[in-house]
């Protein structure tokens, strides 16, 4: 991401969109929202999904908009937002390693896993929040502006797709392969969690 001065509006667009898609990666996150949503119909499993994809739009848009002053004003650094992101997604992978779950009804947990942890940080992660910050920072004019915000609703629109169609996946598998699915989904989960944390570390005490 380095040149973008020299870049053109179409290559500064693409690269933006095709960043952001490798970093959010929507297949990598089907498995983790199919175990979440597992409870769930038919029905309100494709609203969580354009609900989720909803949720990180918002955030990635507020970040690409404020993100670098609210950093600033807070005083928080990439690898604390990095870290802070780890921690409660292991949280979250606890739960669907251990089978956790509190006694809400089905509805508040719809509307809170949309949000946490699909919406942000699975979705909207540091990852995702940094490289829209650095995008936007280096736009160089409204025409640049609106590129990123194409490239933005763009990947949103695969990640809500993505979503909606993998949950077709719950006609072919029973109760039992949905209670497998969020072992390993919570598997996955820990250890990209783990990851983040491990980063954070790095980055706050300088260790190469």
């Amino acid at each position: 991401m380095n040149n973008f001065a020299e870049m053109s509006l179409i290559t500064f667009s693409v690269q933006a969109f095709i960043t952001l898609l490798v970093i959010i990666d929507p297949p990598g996150a089907t498995p983790i929202f199919l175990s979440l949503v597992a409870g769930s119909t038919r029905k309100r499993q494709r609203e969580l999904a354009i609900q989720a994809a909803t949720v990180s739009f918002g955030v990635v848009i507020a970040f690409a908009l404020f993100g670098k002053l609210i950093l600033d004003y807070l005083h928080i650094s990439v690898s604390a937002l990095l870290g802070a992101g780890g921690l409660l997604m292991l949280l979250i992978s606890l739960q669907l390693l251990l089978g956790g779950g509190d006694s809400s009804t089905a509805k508040e947990k719809d509307v809170n896993i949309a949000m946490v942890p699909l919406g942000t940080p699975l979705l909207a992660g540091p990852g995702a929040i940094v490289t829209t910050i650095i995008y936007a920072q280096n736009a160089q004019n409204n025409n640049y502006r609106l590129g990123l915000l194409a490239a933005i609703v763009a990947v949103h629109l695969i990640i809500a797709l993505t979503l909606i169609y993998a949950t077709k996946i719950f006609g072919l598998i029973k109760e039992s392969g949905v209670t497998l699915f969020a072992r390993i989904a919570g598997l996955l989960l820990a250890a990209i969690a783990v990851e983040m944390i491990a980063n954070a570390i790095k980055g706050l005490f300088s260790i190469s």
